[in-house]
């Protein structure tokens, strides 16, 4: 089994945007699933402004990259598929919906994050564009 998410890869200063749900210690990058019908373009824009409060330009949606990994929290075997974007966006991020905190991620967090994150993060460092 696999589950599909779509996630934003945010960089400012050399480090990523994360996001932490309530009541979960674990770090993820801001995103989510599909809803029926709808292309990765519509379903990132919905789940960022829902998540972050701010509108991403689907027009500068740019691919990042495809990871998997074990699925948090899930049994063994149940996978994640991670497709990532980078995009221009407008507004303020602020935290919304079931997000607690968002947080600005160095390399050296790698541990406080999901296992497909933990790869987002050794992808982006091997590129040395994280500290």
């Amino acid at each position: 089994m696999e589950i599909d998410k779509l996630a934003w890869i945010h960089i400012r200063e050399r480090k990523l945007l994360g996001a932490r749900s309530r009541g979960n210690p674990v770090c993820y990058l801001p995103g989510g699933k599909r809803e029926p019908g709808e292309s990765d373009a519509e379903a990132l824009v919905r789940e960022i402004r829902e998540e972050l409060s701010i509108a991403l330009d689907p027009t500068t949606l740019v691919a990042a990259g495809e990871f998997r990994a074990q699925a948090d929290g899930k049994p063994s075997g149940v996978m994640v598929k991670l497709t990532c974007y980078e995009a221009a966006f407008e507004g303020v991020i602020a935290p919304a919906a079931e997000i607690e905190e968002v947080l600005w991620l160095e390399y050296a967090d790698r541990e406080r994050c999901s296992a497909a994150g933990r790869l987002v993060l050794d992808h982006l460092y091997a590129r040395d564009r994280l500290d």
